[in-house]
Parts: C-alpha cells; structure tokens; sequence
C-alpha cells in the first residue's frame, strides 16, 4: 500500500472522461509512497486536521486552501517520525502542500492503491 502524490496547476482530469482542456499535472512523486502511506494511517481520525481525511485507497483532492490547512499538521507528523525515510516522506509532502498552497486554482492528488 502506498500513496502517491499529483500537483495538478488546476482541476485534474481523469483517465476516461473526455476533456479538450490541456494536461493539468505539474509534477508527481511515487518515491515516498509506503512512509506516507504508513504515517497518515497512524493520524487520530475526526479531529479539526485534513490528513486524517486522505484514503489510502482512493484518490483524495486538495485544493489550495485544504492544502494551507494541512501545511500546519506537518509539524505533528514530523514529530511522529521514527526513522530518516519517514521524515523525507513528510518533508515531501510538505513540499507539495506548499506549493498547492501557493498557487492559485491548484489541486494536490494522494493517489491511493
């Protein structure tokens, strides 16, 4: 099980549905897919957080505003870090959530298994 993570510069297209808009996907990152997967399985769930909501087994979305108030969980998550490839998954996803964040109309994928 993993998650994989999209930064899409505006609403994403899915594979089937057709669609005359351009590409959307910025840039994507499989590397960290089991760390991150691991850690967000391990969050307290309804709590005020949005990572709780990420389904490891479906795509989730963010947009830009989801992703400012995830940014603020990662301090949490980097405290929840046992070994080096769990804080570069979080340090990762921080990276995507950031630029989410910033970029007007974006959205952020976690694509579940």
């Amino acid at each position: 099980m993993g998650i994989d993570l999209q930064l899409h510069n505006s609403r994403p297209q899915w594979p089937g549905r057709r669609s005359r808009r351009k590409p959307t996907l910025v840039r994507q990152s499989h590397e960290h897919g089991a760390a991150l997967a691991k850690l967000i399985a391990e969050l307290p769930t309804n709590t005020s957080g949005k990572l709780w909501t990420v389904d490891p087994y479906n795509n989730t979305v963010f947009n830009e505003q989801e992703a400012a108030a995830a940014l603020r969980e990662i301090p949490d998550l980097l405290d929840r870090c046992t070994d080096n490839s769990h804080a570069e998954a979080i340090c990762d996803l921080a990276a995507y959530l950031n630029d989410c964040a910033t970029t007007p109309g974006s959205y952020l994928v976690f694509v579940g298994d």
